[in-house]
């Protein structure tokens, strides 16, 4: 088991905590607390270690296409591909927005 922490600048604040996914099966579970750091903390768990540099690109994909909101992102992954990891991120941040 691998822990990995990041930290991305963040510009914006969404109202709510979120959770999607589910650990299990390949898949990947991602929970999203808010906060007014200014700051994206993302800690990972996953089943696949010396994954950190897939993990910061994927980051650093979705940084450059988005907004990162402030906060704290909880990943807990079981190996989900890099695709299933970028949908359920989109999908917490997407549930934090509306919550």
């Amino acid at each position: 088991m691998e822990h990995i922490n990041l930290s991305y600048p963040a510009s914006v604040t969404l109202p709510g905590r979120a959770l999607t996914g589910v650990v299990g099966s390949g898949d990947m579970e991602a929970l999203f607390e808010p906060e007014t750091s200014g700051r994206l903390t993302v800690v990972i768990k996953t089943s696949v270690d010396g994954s950190q540099q897939r993990w910061q690109h994927l980051f650093e994909r979705l940084a450059a296409l988005r907004d990162l909101p402030a906060g704290r992102l909880e990943i807990n992954d079981f190996g989900a591909t890099p695709g299933v990891a970028r949908l359920r991120i989109e999908q917490v941040f997407e549930e934090a927005a509306h919550a």
